[in-house]
């Protein structure tokens, strides 16, 4: 994984957890569903170096969901099992 990609997505996300979670989901789509990159010139390069670039260049983007009160409030009074 390039990391000069890495540090330019993690800029724009913010949260290494996010970074993973996006890039995984990139990679997954680019080799089992046969979805084609969104950026030219990927001889050479690896799936998540492509899901990198792909969001380091706003080719995709991601949007973080609200959560309601409620729900959060449900989840921090939750029990462990």
């Amino acid at each position: 994984m390039n990391p000069e990609y890495l540090k330019l997505v993690l800029e724009k996300v913010g949260n290494p957890n996010i970074v993973v979670n996006l890039v995984s989901r990139r990679v997954r789509q680019l080799s089992r569903d046969g979805a084609r990159p969104l950026i030219n010139n990927t001889a050479g390069m690896g799936w998540a170096d492509i899901a990198l670039l792909e969001f380091a260049q706003d080719k995709l983007g991601w949007e973080m969901l609200d959560v309601p009160p409620e729900v959060e409030i449900s989840r921090k009074t939750r029990r462990k099992a």
